[in-house]
C-alpha cells in the first residue's frame, strides 16, 4: 500500500468514525485529504520512504475562522486517533515533519506553499512563487470539501501559471537548453574538461527537464521526483526514457545526440501549440520568440535568463 491509499484509508476507517460520534459539527465544515510535502502526496513513495514522515496520517484543512473556533478540538480529536493502523506501524515523524498532517489552517497552508493566503493572484506573486511548492500545494487528494474553500484555492492553481508567465519561464529554460547543452556540453567535452560538460549538461538536464514540465501545464516537483515524474506525461510522452537515456549514456557523440534529439523534440513541440514558427533545432531562436510572444511589457522586457 502507498501512502496516499494509507491515508484514505487511515480517514475512512479511523478518522471518520470517530469525527462521527464525538465531533460532528467539524465534518460539515472541515476538507480532509493527504497534500503537501513528501513522496507520498506525490504518489513516488517505496519502501525507502517509510524511514521518515511517512505512516497512517491524513491532513484535516478548516478555514481562518473554523480554525480559530474548532481547530484546538479536532486537533486533540486526531491526536486520539490510533497511531498504529491495521498493520502499519504509527508514523515515524521528524521535527521538519511535525506540521505534515493533523489540523491545519486553510490560508495559511496556502501561504506557506505560494507566499499568499489564497494562492498567487498577480504576475508578479506568480513568479515569486517556487515552482516545487505549487507542485507540493496541488498534489496528493481532497477526501471530502463540503464548503469547497480549500478545493477552490487548489483547482485555481491546477488551471496552471498565467500564459505570460509560462511563456517567460518557458524562453528561460529555452535559452539555457541552448546554451548549456548544445553548445557549451560539446565545447567543453573537445576541451577535454569533463567537469565542466558535467555542470554543462546538468544545466542543460534541470531545464530541459523543466520545459516538459511547462509545455505539458504541471508544476515541476522538488528535483529528486523531478526524472520520476515525467511518466505518462501527455506532451513529450517520452522524455522519461529520453532522459533516462541520456543518463545512462558515456561522454561523447552519443550524448550529444540524445541533447539534440531532447530539443528536437522540444522544438517540435512548441510549434504544435503554437509558440514558434520556426524549424530551427537550436533552442535560442525559439526562446527569443516565445519571449516576444509576451503580452506583458514588464515580462517581455526582463531578461530572457531570469525565472
Amino acid at each position: 500500500m502507498n501512502g496516499l491509499a494509507l491515508a484514505r484509508a487511515y480517514w475512512k476507517r479511523a478518522g471518520l468514525p470517530a469525527f462521527e460520534a464525538r465531533l460532528p459539527e467539524a465534518l460539515e465544515r472541515a476538507a480532509v485529504g493527504l497534500a503537501g510535502e513528501g513522496s507520498e502526496c506525490f504518489g513516488f513513495d517505496d519502501a525507502l520512504s517509510r524511514d521518515h514522515d511517512w505512516g497512517p496520517g491524513f491532513c484535516i484543512w478548516l478555514t481562518e475562522t473554523d480554525h480559530a473556533q474548532l481547530g484546538a478540538a479536532v486537533q486533540e480529536l486526531y491526536r486520539s486517533l490510533p497511531p498504529a493502523f491495521e498493520g502499519w506501524p504509527p508514523r515515524r515523524q521528524t521535527p521538519g515533519g511535525a506540521d505534515r498532517v493533523g489540523c491545519l489552517c486553510i490560508p495559511r497552508w496556502y501561504a506557506r506553499y505560494t507566499g499568499c493566503p489564497h494562492g498567487p493572484e498577480t504576475l508578479e506573486q506568480w513568479r515569486r512563487a517556487p515552482e516545487a511548492f505549487l507542485a507540493a500545494a496541488v498534489n496528493g487528494a481532497v477526501f471530502q470539501d463540503p464548503l469547497g474553500a480549500f478545493s477552490a484555492v487548489r483547482e485555481r492553481l491546477l488551471a496552471f501559471y498565467p500564459e505570460d508567465v509560462r511563456r517567460k519561464k518557458l524562453a528561460a529554460r529555452l535559452a539555457v537548453m541552448a546554451q548549456a547543452g548544445q553548445y557549451n556540453y560539446p565545447r567543453c567535452l573537445r576541451r577535454g574538461e569533463p567537469v565542466a560538460a558535467q555542470l554543462a549538461l546538468a544545466a542543460f538536464t534541470d531545464a530541459a527537464m523543466s520545459a516538459v514540465y511547462l509545455l505539458n501545464r504541471r508544476y515541476a516537483p522538488f528535483y529528486k521526483w523531478r526524472h520520476r515524474g515525467l511518466r505518462d506525461m501527455e506532451r513529450l510522452p517520452d522524455a522519461y526514457e529520453r532522459f533516462g537515456a541520456l543518463a545512462a549514456a558515456p561522454d561523447g557523440p552519443e550524448r550529444a545526440e540524445l541533447v539534440e534529439t531532447i530539443c528536437r523534440n522540444t522544438a517540435e513541440e512548441l510549434g504544435r501549440q503554437g509558440l514558434s514558427s520556426g524549424g530551427d533545432n537550436f533552442l535560442l531562436p525559439h526562446a527569443e520568440k516565445v519571449r516576444d510572444g509576451i503580452h506583458d511589457p514588464v515580462l517581455r522586457k526582463s531578461h530572457v535568463m531570469e525565472e
